[in-house]
């Protein structure tokens, strides 16, 4: 009998558990491991909004997660439900919604956040969100839409509309996501011959009283600062309330008529994570400092739904990039542990730094308690995400797309995926006579 450990989500937590068990673990005879995962990627979110932007190919930053593993079995599909009385995992996968019962001896839950729209009226049909690859090529699209449509004679009433953008949230989400489009848009309008970037306007909406709340007051302000000077609008304590058609209602009773909304205000756990019998906060597991979920043996779970203690602040991990990768490495560990029959240990980690980019080659950052800003801070950002980023070739393909930004101007082609055009006519006499040998 081998021991099935079962890895759900494709995102840092669940790729970083399974690349530590790949190399302890699942090669052994008596072991099998399995990673599901609804993408056949993993993606690296850092850089999302650079897709978005037109900085770089949109294949660049995704690694396929078949090229990373030897050991570890892939299974493409979706989780429907967890049944830990049973021990199984119903998926789904394919066109037709093929579903497999999937039994586990030792599950590993990564299913990560999903955005959360507050069930606000008109937001969840109107907005953008920018969680996924698809989310940053559907913005990409449309931003192109946008200045396409607006360029014509007959658009020259509704240009206003069509050449404003707001995105809600001012995290890292939201300004890395308003600079990047502000830049494009700007860069754009000299090849539109209607157009200039005297039309274009760019809004972030936050509801605190400085953006970029994580990094501080001081590089926060900063960052606002920067935004202002190069034509964003950065409207503090203030938010979105609700959305009707293109008019965005705003809570200081103002509002927006803009064709783009763009929401990174808001995320919640995976619903599958909520309506599990486990203890839970809002959603998220709450786990142990083995990564364990107290109450359900060989049940584990990590990232961004799961509530781990920080032994170090005493308060719960951050959500992010840095900790899920380095929970998933010791949680893979601990398992291991737990199989040998040797003691496991707690998860300890500090945040080392956070890092944004803020458009035009400026950044802000906080490295080991340093603040950096501008130029360097840009340089920072860019040299240690690249290190990150998995994989040599991506590596590579990345730094290429970088080089090449200094010396040509951004893509403005939309990467549309709908079939070719055809059409079906009656045949002629001579080809009706094709397949007769005739």
């Amino acid at each position: 009998m081998k021991t099935r450990i079962l890895i759900l989500g494709g995102g840092f937590g669940g790729v970083y558990a399974a690349l530590e068990l790949d190399k302890t673990l699942a090669w052994k005879e008596d072991v099998e491991v399995t990673l599901v995962s609804r993408e056949n990627f993993i993606l690296f979110t850092p850089m999302l909004h650079e897709v978005a932007a037109s900085d770089l190919d949109l294949t660049h930053i995704v690694n396929p997660i078949r090229k990373m593993l030897k050991h570890v079995n892939f299974f493409h599909a979706e989780v429907e439900s967890i049944d830990l009385e049973n021990k199984t995992v119903r998926v789904a996968h394919s066109e037709v919604r093929h579903v497999h019962d999937l039994p586990y001896d030792h599950l590993i839950i990564a299913l990560g956040n999903v955005t959360n729209f507050f069930r606000m009226p008109g937001l969840e049909e109107t907005a953008f969100t920018m969680k996924s690859l698809g989310d940053a090529i559907g913005v990409r699209n449309h931003l192109i839409e946008m200045l396409e449509a607006a360029d014509f004679e007959c658009a020259a009433g509704d240009r206003d509309q069509l050449m404003t953008v707001v995105v809600a949230g001012g995290g890292f989400s939201g300004i890395e996501t308003i600079a990047g489009i502000n830049d494009f848009l700007r860069e754009a309008t000299r090849f539109y011959s209607h157009l200039s970037q005297m039309q274009i306007r760019v809004v972030v909406v936050h509801p605190g009283p400085v953006v970029l709340p994580e990094l501080g007051e001081v590089l926060g302000a900063y960052a606002q600062k920067e935004l202002i000077a190069r034509g964003v609008e950065v409207l503090v304590n203030t938010r979105v309330k609700a959305v009707n058609g293109n008019c965005i209602t705003l809570s200081d009773g103002s509002s927006i008529n803009a064709n783009t909304l763009i929401w990174t205000a808001g995320t919640a756990a995976h619903p599958i994570c909520a309506a599990l019998p486990c203890a839970n906060e809002k959603g998220r597991l709450q786990v142990n400092e083995f990564l364990q979920v107290e109450g359900w043996p060989g049940v584990w779970a990590l990232g961004d739904g799961a509530t781990v203690p920080d032994l170090t602040t005493g308060k719960t991990c951050p959500p992010t990039a840095q900790h899920a990768i380095r929970q998933g490495t010791a949680l893979a560990r601990n398992l291991a542990a737990t199989l040998r029959n040797k003691p496991m240990k707690p998860f300890r980690f500090k945040t080392l730094g956070l890092l944004a980019a803020i458009g035009r080659r400026s950044g802000v950052a906080m490295i080991l308690g340093f603040r950096f800003s501008g130029f360097l801070a840009w340089v920072l950002w860019r040299t240690i995400y690249l290190a990150k980023l998995p994989r040599l070739e991506k590596k590579v393909r990345v730094a290429l797309d970088w080089t090449i930004d200094l010396f040509f101007s951004k893509d403005i082609v939309q990467f549309q995926t709908r079939r070719s055009a055809a059409m079906s006519t009656p045949p002629t006499q001579d080809e009706s006579q094709m397949g007769t040998g005739k």
